[in-house]
């Protein structure tokens, strides 16, 4: 799965790259998604290891290279950037070939096989595609469905609630909640490890394995995770 995602990202960078060039060269260029497609092309011919990552995985790196670029040019959001390893969550997505197992918890994907999966909810509806993301504590699968939905109605007392800072959060009767303080609380031991840390020599076999700890990439429960999903929890 570690290289899908750097392949997909690959593709995403060399993409934007390209279109700079073609550009520079030629302001009158226009980017589309069969110029991009085609050179996907040359570039498999180049670097052959890019063909023993899914087609359609690369094909939709190249898809989100356009969105971006769209939705610029509409004034929705900025100019695309580079994907950078370790910033940008590493994820690909399949849009068809999957095939999904809930009776074993399990999902096919193109290239890689069968993967069991912890489920957090019923698949409601057909799926239309899979988007796999690695968050620190692990990979994640989301399962996109198309479903006829009833507008819901509202019957009896409800009530709306609002997310805060200085309070978790404050319901529409008054009613209100104290914040966790779930920053506060892990800050010491993040402060401990990084102690640690820097106490150890650089690149040190000991170095090595804290660092990622820290960073919150491989240890079981790394710091980030448990801070940013308090809220949620």
């Amino acid at each position: 799965m570690s290289r899908f995602a750097g392949c997909t990202r690959w593709v995403y960078n060399q993409g934007l790259a390209w279109n700079e060039e073609r550009r520079a060269a030629d302001p009158a260029f226009h980017l589309s998604y069969s110029k991009l497609c085609t050179e996907l092309l040359v570039w498999k011919e180049q670097n052959p290891w890019l063909k023993k990552t899914h087609s359609q995985v690369l094909q939709q790196s190249l898809k989100d290279l356009m969105g971006g670029f769209q939705k610029f040019l509409k004034g929705l959001s900025a100019f695309p950037k580079k994907h950078k390893k370790f910033v940008t969550t590493d994820s690909f997505r399949f849009p068809q070939g999957f095939k999904i197992d809930e009776g074993r918890r399990q999902i096919y994907l193109p290239s890689i096989g069968w993967v069991k999966y912890k489920r957090s909810r019923f698949i409601q509806g057909k799926a239309k595609n899979v988007t796999v993301s690695r968050q620190a504590d692990g990979w994640y699968v989301s399962i996109q469905t198309e479903y006829e939905m009833e507008p819901p109605k509202h019957a009896g007392d409800s009530v709306g609630i609002d997310m805060g800072c200085v309070r978790f959060c404050t319901l529409s009767d008054g009613t209100f909640f104290e914040p966790c303080g779930a920053l506060k609380k892990q800050l010491k031991k993040l402060a401990w490890m990084q102690r640690r840390l820097a106490r150890m020599q650089k690149f040190g076999k000991n170095w090595r394995k804290q660092k990622p700890r820290l960073q919150g990439f491989i240890s079981i429960s790394p710091m980030s995770v448990v801070i940013s999903s308090k809220r949620s929890r």
